[in-house]
């Protein structure tokens, strides 16, 4: 794909037009704008002060809204991977996206995305993959360890349920970095239903997230894949971004898990498969240290205390530090051991390599070494025997070639193995037989010839080499001995590997040209630190015979024994060359050359060049070479010429071996000479000391600084040293005695090199106060120095100060001081775990090992504030059970609402407000206070609807919050006096009313009385004074607050112990609702809760009586005597009643009955005169239609007329004028 996309074209620069002028302007050296200021000054002048003004507020609202709090850096020097959870519904492509990353991440393809996946995607930066599935319980867990989210948004679809439920876990347990990307753009038509569906989206997830937040649309698919370029461009994104620290992971230690292994002995699991395991665990080390034997917490298991931690080798280490843009691709590493993707995974005591074969033949299809030499090793189809017995080597200019043939027979002369080649049936291949032989009589111990086929191939094949070895080292020593002082030149051999110099050392080779590949081929096993390459003990494996030849007659016979042994190492280093290259595979970054051309002649200009560059160093650091090889053992020595290598005499050991280049290191010590005693001068007080602790250099500072000096008691005159130097030098001309000129010589000898001294302290000063000069003008002549920019740089200082701390110790030290620190990748063994984890495992879900504090292991009472969500449909009841997902913990507990009081007191809600925050008490795990939370009221299948119930914040920790609910008790009164009353039935005893004496008491009509004393009879009865004089039907209610105590239930969530496929189906403890609704319950209704008719009899109140003295203090209208009804009308004001006599009866019937049937016969009529007018409506209605669809087709006939007319005329207007025109 990379191949065939079009290349970009090339940005133009502008040619003309005001900014290609002013561009001009500026190279040439000018300044338009300080020419406009110059010229037109007032144009530039402040013209509105509060305009200014604003602008001012303005910008320095911007610039300070973009400052954060600053932090103490705590990143590692090497920092874990980042951690990027993918996040979508499902089918949205999030398998998909992850693929694409990888292969451009590190040109590898990925089957199945199963756990974490690690890869190296820059040269200070690795990433951490995981793809987050639709269970609630994986979201929950991932945005607790998340460093950025890539939000997967179908946009053919819109936003669904699950993106804004992943966004509110977020925001409850600290915010990470959130990055939306667009799918399936591919599948709209029209250009501007695009850009309308991409503006709403990037609108509304602003919304979410905040102002300007990074969208990516990914516009389509290519052959399953995303476009390259877009991968890329979302890859570098990824690779740049910067993270803030979020309080809960840098206060809280913690792994996600890439690895697992059961280290369960197996006769345990054998006889009890069900017992508890002992696993480890493997992963990466994040947020702060980790201190050994803790407790930790794996969501979805449970609590557990940490066996044992280790620190392992890093399976996916960042690049060494080297000045280049970018990773070759034996630095782009992936490691998913989840995923059977890896290679090599290390362990405690061994390290492990996979490398399946479909598997290694994949990856020989897709990166092919591009060296000829690694590519001729990989192609070869002979083997090393073979080779050997075809070859021809020759060691010395002039001699005959030799053959394996040729020294058989010196070898068997010799005695030890042979080798005897057989046909093995059973294998259908030839094997190597070994033959012992013995000499006068010597008994050989080994196996018998029946035993000879259980031993290895890999056995006979170092007992085969041992032999050539040694049959080579006997033929070298008789030609040795024939060829005396010839010439010693390499003709047919290849070039000799050597061991690199330290290039610290500053002493380089010249290599030869045709040489790189095979140093590109050793290059990762000289780094490895192999310890059987670095040859004998005090070898350099540099030796130049020509610089021997020049140093004179008295070394000639160690140069010839020197030579000889290096050309004897050359044919054994040859041989191992090729072995280790036939064993090895390894890539190459560059092209080789065609190193098979001219091989003869390339290899003899190269020795040639290389003796003569090359000095002589074992000769110039051991002094004598035969010296530095007198200590060797004889029995190490082959055939006089050769030396077999042993692990001791390696580079490791020489490291700490004595160094005798300036003396003999077996030389007694003799204190008798000066040199000894200047060795160790300095370590007594009074050798040469720090120059700030010295006492001479302090007194000489002293005397620079107060010179000559008048003792005022005395008067006499004390002079510094070098004025008294300066007159013994003027008037000390005394040619006297020679001892006295050759003192005085050097004495002047030492006052010049102590001028010089001060001279450099001088200077030195004088540049240490400059530099304090300058960062002091820095510092206060800008004046921009704000707090915030001090708090920044005094956080700064402190992390230095934490990083140069432990800088220079080794990891074992540091880990016993400080613990893990993050970065390490860290093998966690822990017992006792359920065996449901190990045999339930599913790499899909995360597992996360949450560090806990000493006192988050606790449980115990919290008091929380809670806010139902808003998109939540239900409220919440108290005492139904609630999944809380606190910290790293998520368990099931049964909270109790309350509200506060405006005077303090915590009371009891039977239901949570709509749109308030309540407080909350529950039982559960001890966790900071300031801890965000969230609640869900089930974790089993997706719903339909919002799945948040509540999200909220802890408060405290105690049980200091006591909450009560309210209880009315009530009585009724049983003998009323003027204003007290004896009140029954709201207490069963004496002793319940003696506790209540002097609590208030109130009847329903709102008289307010006061509890008094107790009654002897009845039982509980008691006296009560209230404001006023009481109804015998009067109810009086007493309000009192009863303390509830919060149920005591912790329930962890323990869904990663589910069957595989079942592991977001956890269902606890249902509530009262589901109870009912699955066993088919169904409570009786309470009677008196039920609604009825209000039956109310109307009451006859008492006549008011008012004494007569207050009637006359009455004022004249309020008097009652006023209110008295009036009395009878007198008879001769009354209107006599008329009589009508029996005709007038008659007539007075007729007209009624007359008036009736006229009455209904008006109704009749109007009634036929309404459904009249009914039905001519109707018929009316039916004509407009009629009308409208006759007047409808003659519009239609008309336009189509008028049509076919207007296209009549077009053509012939088109077809132009006629012919007889």
């Amino acid at each position: 794909m990379d191949g065939k996309e079009k290349e970009q074209k090339r940005h133009q620069q502008k040619q003309s037009g005001p900014k290609a002028e002013r561009k001009k302007l500026k190279k040439q050296g000018g300044s338009t704008e300080e020419d406009a200021r110059k010229r037109n000054p007032k144009a530039f002048a402040v013209q509105s002060a509060v305009r200014m003004a604003k602008t001012f507020h303005r910008s320095q609202d911007i610039k300070l809204k973009k400052h954060h709090i600053p932090l103490v850096d705590r990143t590692p020097l090497e920092p874990p991977p980042i951690v990027i959870v993918v996040v979508g519904p499902p089918k949205v492509g999030k398998s998909t996206l992850i693929r694409c990353l990888i292969k451009n991440f590190t040109r590898q393809k990925l089957g199945d995305i199963c756990g974490p996946v690690t890869i190296v995607s820059g040269k200070k930066r690795r990433l951490t993959f995981m793809e987050c599935s639709n269970d609630i319980n994986t979201m929950i867990d991932l945005a607790k360890v998340a460093d950025l989210v890539l939000m997967l948004i179908d946009a053919s679809f819109g936003f669904e349920m699950e993106t804004f439920e992943f966004l509110n876990i977020c925001q409850v347990h600290g915010f990470p970095r959130i990055m939306g990307v667009l799918t399936h753009l591919d599948s709209f038509k029209d250009n501007k239903a695009l850009r309308k569906t991409k503006k709403n989206l990037k609108h509304r997830f602003w919304t979410e997230v905040y102002q300007g937040a990074k969208l990516f649309y990914l516009s389509g698919m290519v052959y399953g894949e995303y476009q390259a370029q877009e991968v890329k461009n979302l890859g570098r994104f990824i690779s740049v971004m910067k993270f803030r620290p979020l309080v809960w992971q840098t206060s809280h230690p913690y792994v996600l898990v890439d690895r697992m292994e059961d280290l369960t002995d197996p006769d345990r699991l054998r006889t009890d498969p069900k017992c508890d395991r002992t696993v480890s665990l493997y992963g990466y080390l994040r947020g702060t240290y980790l201190k050994n034997k803790g407790q930790v917490h794996i969501p979805g298991v449970g609590d557990f205390q940490v066996g044992d931690v280790n620190f392992l080798p890093d399976p996916c280490a960042l690049p060494d530090a080297q000045k280049k843009r970018a990773l070759n691709e034996k630095e782009r590493m992936l490691y998913a051991p989840m995923a059977g993707v890896g290679g090599v995974v290390y362990d405690k005591d061994a390290v492990y390599i996979d490398l399946p074969a479909s598997h290694v033949d994949h990856q020989q299809e897709e990166v092919r070494p591009n060296t000829e030499l690694v590519q001729s090793l990989i192609d070869t189809h002979a083997t090393l025997d073979e080779k050997m017995a075809a070859s021809k080597v020759s060691l010395f200019s002039g001699s005959a070639t030799l053959e394996p043939a040729e020294i058989e027979e010196p070898s068997r002369e010799k005695g030890g193995l042979e080798e005897k080649c057989v046909w093995d049936p059973t294998t259908q291949r030839k094997r190597r037989k070994v033959v012992f032989t013995t000499e006068e009589g010597e008994d050989v111990s080994g196996s018998s010839d029946d035993e000879d086929g259980d031993t290895e191939d890999s056995d006979q094949e170092e007992l085969g080499k041992n032999e050539e070895e040694e049959n080579l080292s006997t033929y070298l020593k008789d030609v040795r001995a024939e060829c005396g002082k010839a010439e010693k030149t390499v003709t047919d051999a290849p070039p000799v590997k050597r061991p690199k110099l330290d290039e610290r050392k500053g002493d380089s080779a010249e290599v030869p040209a045709f040489a790189d590949s095979e140093d590109d081929l050793e290059m990762s096993e000289e780094e490895s630190g192999d310890e059987g390459e670095a040859g004998r003990a005090g070898d350099s494996g540099h030796c130049s015979e020509e610089e021997e030849s020049e140093d004179g007659e008295e070394e000639e016979s160690e140069g010839d024994l020197e030579a000889k042994r290096e050309a004897a190492d050359a044919t054994i280093e040859e041989q191992t060359s090729r072995e280790s290259m036939e064993e090895e595979e390894e890539e190459a970054e560059e092209e080789g050359l065609r190193w098979k051309e001219g091989l003869r002649q390339k290899a003899s200009d190269a020795f040639l060049r290389q003796q003569q560059a090359v000095p002589n160093l074992r000769k110039l650091v051991y002094g004598s070479v035969v010296k530095a090889d007198d200590s060797e053992d004889e029995e190490q020595e082959l055939g006089g010429l050769f030396r077999v290598s042993r692990p001791q005499k390696s580079k490791k050991y020489q490291a700490n071996a004595v160094d005798s280049s300036r003396f003999h290191s077996d030389t007694s010590h003799k204190w008798d000479q000066e040199e000894m005693l200047n060795s160790i001068r300095d370590c007594f007080v009074t050798g040469k000391w720090d120059e700030s602790q010295d006492a001479a250099t302090l007194l000489k500072e002293d005397e620079e600084l107060y010179g000559d000096f008048e003792d005022l008691e005395t008067g006499e005159v004390h002079k510094n040293q070098s004025g008294k130097q300066n007159q013994a030098e003027q008037n000390g001309e005394n040619p006297g005695d020679d001892d006295d000129d050759e003192e005085e010589e050097e004495d002047h000898e030492e006052a010049v090199v102590k001028m010089d001294d001060d001279e450099v302290q001088k200077n030195k000063r004088l540049e240490k106060k400059q530099r304090l000069k300058e960062r002091f003008n820095s510092e206060y002549d800008g004046g921009d120095a704000t707090y915030f920019d001090d708090l920044k740089e005094e956080l700064q200082k402190q992390a230095e100060l934490n990083r140069a701390e432990f800088e220079g110790v080794d990891d074992e030290t540091r880990v016993q001081y400080e613990g893990f620190r993050p970065g390490m990748y860290v093998r966690l063994e822990i017992s006792s775990l359920p065996c449901e984890f190990v045999t339930n495992f599913d790499p899909h879900y995360p597992i996360i090992l949450g560090g806990l504090s000493s006192a988050e292991g606790n449980v115990g009472y919290l008091q929380m504030r809670l806010k139902k969500h808003r998109w939540y449909n239900r409220i919440l009841k108290t005492r139904d059970p609630l999944i809380l997902s606190l910290g790293w913990r998520r368990f099931q507990t049964i909270p109790l609402y309350h509200i506060e009081d405006h005077n303090g007191r915590h009371r009891l809600l039977k239901y949570t407000p709509q749109h308030m925050h309540c407080g909350a008490s529950i039982w559960g795990p001890v966790t900071p206070q300031g801890t965000g939370f969230l609640a869900v009221q089930t974790v089993a299948g997706a719903k339909a609807n919002f799945r948040i119930a509540a999200t909220g914040v802890i408060l405290d920790l105690d049980k200091s919050v006591t909450v009560v609910k309210k209880l009315k008790l009530i009585g009724y009164p049983y003998k009323i006096f003027k204003n007290t009353s004896f009140v029954k039935g709201m207490f069963n005893t004496v002793l319940e009313v003696a506790k209540f004496e002097g609590a208030s008491v109130r009847t329903v009509s709102g008289v307010r009385g006061q509890i008094k004393k107790a009654l002897s009879t009845p039982e509980g009865a008691f006296r009560a004074s209230f404001e006023d004089r009481l109804l015998m039907s009067d109810v009086v209610f007493l309000r009192s607050w009863f303390p509830v105590s919060v149920p005591q239930l912790y329930n962890p969530v323990t869904s990663l112990l589910l069957p595989v496929g079942q592991k977001d189906s956890w269902a606890g403890m249902r509530t009262l609702g589901q109870l009912k609704h699955d066993l088919g319950i169904r409570n009786k209704p309470n009677a008196d809760s039920l609604y009825k008719p209000v039956v109310r009899t109307k009451r006859q109140f008492n006549r008011l009586h008012i004494p007569k003295e207050l009637q006359k203090a009455l004022p004249f209208k309020s008097k009652p005597k006023q209110q008295q009804p009036k009395g009878k009308t007198p008879r001769d004001l009354q209107r006599p009643c008329v009589i009508r006599e029996p005709h007038e009866k008659k007539v007075v019937a007729l007209l009624h009955a007359l008036s009736a049937v006229h009455s209904y016969t008006r109704k009749k009529a109007h009634a036929v005169q309404h459904a009249k007018h009914k039905e001519f409506l109707q018929q009316k209605g039916k004509q407009e239609d009629a009308k409208l669809k006759r007047q409808k087709e003659a519009r239609k006939k008309l336009y189509r007329a008028m049509g076919q007319e207007d296209q009549r005329k077009q053509r012939s207007s088109l077809k132009g004028a006629s012919n007889d025109d």
